[in-house]
């Protein structure tokens, strides 16, 4: 999948974007109303935010909520799957991990 914008000028179905912009562990982020978080991830060209057990990177695996790869934490929401919640202007996001501390 890569991500592409359509100019507003050459957009045959004359959808006028909305701006927004998101925060992911404090770096600003813009996308257009309508985009799921991963989406917006993705568009600026982050194709993990997360790492698993075994440490392997982890973002959009099916990208439709089923796999859960692409949980991040929204405001004081943990587990929150990015393919599946749309972005809102605003929003914090904070990446998760499930990499187990070593003692």
């Amino acid at each position: 999948m890569s991500p592409r914008r359509v100019p507003v000028e050459s957009d045959a179905a004359g959808r006028r974007d909305r701006p927004l912009r998101i925060t992911v562990d404090g770096e600003p982020l813009d996308g257009i109303a309508g985009q799921s978080l991963a989406g917006v991830l993705l568009g600026a060209g982050r194709l993990a935010w997360r790492r698993g057990p075994s440490g392997a990177a982890r973002g959009v695996f099916c990208g439709i909520g089923v796999c859960f790869d692409c949980l991040v934490t929204v405001g004081t929401e943990r587990d929150v799957r990015a393919c599946r919640r749309r972005a809102r202007d605003g929003d914090v996001v904070t990446t998760q991990s499930r990499v187990e501390e070593e003692q």
